[in-house]
């Protein structure tokens, strides 16, 4: 097997790597909910999101496999990021300089690979995103298509590390960063003919918990609400607080008899949320729920702004406004 070549920037791209400062940390939800999503779609065994050090990979997501890095010299992402295409590997046969990799005669045994090119904002390749199989798999011009979108994805995600898209209370993505990702994902709903829809929610009588109990309480109900989403809602969806009291969560591939089901098992972990919590108040939410429609949602703006109206509408029933 050939090892991975340096390329002429290779020190501004350990530079660029290392100002992340995510090298040889705990995995990142913005990451593992990407490589689900991508799991998702192409049904392989593995996704994940690798930094290529100079001398090792570090994986974000590692479903499967026994360690965080990996020697450089044996990782096809070693080699991906020194190309501009997809690099391939189908049953070793593709790419010869694969052919003795000790992950293709030993175990993992892989017999599929497929990787994008990650870059940041200034070019530097950094890592891949990639697809990983224990059975050789047919991979189309569109599944490549699709791969560039999702690797588009992950470098908003690296991205996101550096513009800080990511809610500090709620430690959910904040408006930036969610209507980043979901740019992206209904883009490839789109492309794939998939259904995907998006809930709006905004928490009833918040102003009279920050009244009651003061505002530090206030930002413990709005930490409740991100918990309850995330227990709520798939590995897969994109979740974020768009400011105040106002959260979103958007499904991809999903139904409507399934996103019903998800949004009467939202109700019944927000009322056990508040029976086990008791706080002296509950977290209650008004919801508008939308499907995409991408002839009258031009942007996610339209999505957003129909899903609000949605909501308020429910609100307005209530009288609580």
């Amino acid at each position: 097997m050939n090892e991975p070549d340096s390329t002429g920037s290779e020190s501004t791209r350990i530079e660029a790597l290392t100002s992340l400062n995510i090298l040889d940390t705990k995995p990142h939800e913005r990451f593992d909910r990407l490589t689900r999503l991508a799991k998702r779609l192409f049904g392989v065994q593995l996704a994940l999101v690798s930094l290529v050090d100079a001398n090792s990979l570090w994986l974000k997501y590692r479903l499967g496999l026994e360690s965080s890095d990996v020697s450089r010299e044996i990782s096809f992402s070693g080699n991906a990021i020194l190309r501009d295409e997809i690099l391939i590997v189908n049953d070793k046969g593709i790419d010869e300089s694969l052919d003795d990799n000790p992950w293709v005669t030993y175990e993992p045994r892989i017999r599929f690979y497929a990787g994008v090119t990650l870059a940041d904002n200034d070019g530097n390749k950094i890592g891949t995103l990639c697809l990983i199989d224990q059975e050789p798999r047919s991979f189309s011009e569109e599944d490549q298509e699709v791969l560039r979108d999702l690797g588009h994805m992950a470098e908003q995600e690296l991205a996101a590390v550096q513009l800080a898209t990511m809610d500090e209370l709620t430690q959910l993505s904040n408006r930036r960063g969610f209507i980043a990702l979901a740019i992206h994902a209904l883009n490839l709903c789109k492309r794939l003919h998939k259904p995907a829809t998006l809930f709006f929610f905004d928490l009833d009588l918040f102003k009279d918990i920050n009244d009651r109990f003061g505002h530090a309480e206030g930002d413990r109900a709005l930490i409740g609400f991100g918990k309850i989403l995330k227990e709520v809602f798939r590995e897969s969806d994109v979740i974020g607080r768009l400011g105040g009291d106002e959260f979103v969560a958007l499904l991809t591939n999903t139904e409507r008899a399934e996103s019903e089901l998800i949004l009467s098992r939202l109700e019944k972990t927000r009322e056990e949320f508040n029976r086990n919590e008791a706080r002296g108040y509950d977290i209650l939410c008004s919801v508008g729920t939308i499907e995409f429609d991408s002839s009258r949602h031009k942007s996610i703006e339209d999505l957003l702004e129909d899903a609000d109206q949605l909501m308020y509408q429910q609100k307005q029933k209530k009288k609580i406004i």
